[in-house]
């Protein structure tokens, strides 16, 4: 499971033809967006993402705060959700922004096959405090995002807590968090990703993860 535009700075990028046109502000979510993406599009630290190039030519970068879940529940409340969290990893939610756009949702455009890479490893939820870590994502070694968790909109509790009201989490399910500002498409011009590239995320505590696109 996913979450949709949970950090104000990533909105803000997203939504710029709203703020410059003089339309609308930014679009921030009075609940949380939460979408998913296919299971088979999981890979490794330093597989490699494979670019769809005959269904896409905007493929994109984002990097997340993945929360573990290690206790089965439905209808979990915000004081007890963290008790439901076995530990953290990195998670890379990889986009084809053209196909989001297309079929005006997310879930073919986040679920190309290789499109979430998730390592390098799983950090105990007692070993570190997942809702204040500093993530930050290279590509090429050009740092494009920088933001700390704790930018989040609505935090992992009430994110547990949402999920959770009419959908049982199970043992060793995923919510990837959201993602900060700095993703390709959110520069003018866009800096999607091509082959060859090498996208490297790093979260607080956590490590790295390392995956090129081939």
């Amino acid at each position: 499971m996913c979450i949709g535009k949970n950090y104000a700075d990533h909105v803000k990028e997203v939504d710029t033809w709203k703020v410059a046109s003089g339309i609308a502000a930014p679009d921030i979510p009075k609940h949380p967006i939460v979408f998913t993406k296919a299971p088979q599009a999981v890979i490794g630290n330093k597989d490699p993402i494979i670019y769809p190039s005959a269904i896409s030519s905007q493929v994109d970068y984002e990097a997340e705060l993945a929360v573990i879940i290690g206790k089965e529940g439905r209808g979990i409340t915000k004081d007890s959700a963290m008790s439901h969290v076995f530990g953290y990893t990195i998670l890379n939610d990889v986009t084809a922004r053209d196909l989001q756009k297309q079929h005006q949702q997310w879930f073919l455009g986040k679920s190309c096959d290789t499109f979430c890479p998730m390592g390098p490893c799983i950090v105990p939820a007692s070993c570190i405090n997942g809702q204040d870590l500093q993530i930050q994502c290279w590509v090429n070694g050009e740092l494009r995002q920088n933001g700390r968790t704790s930018q989040m909109i609505f935090s992992i509790p009430e994110l547990i807590e949402t999920i959770s009201a009419g959908t049982t989490l199970k043992i060793g399910d995923v919510i990837a968090t959201g993602t900060p500002a700095g993703v390709g498409s959110g520069f003018n011009p866009p800096k999607h990703l091509s082959p060859g590239d090498i996208i490297r995320i790093s979260i607080e505590g956590i490590g790295i993860l390392e995956n090129h696109v081939k």
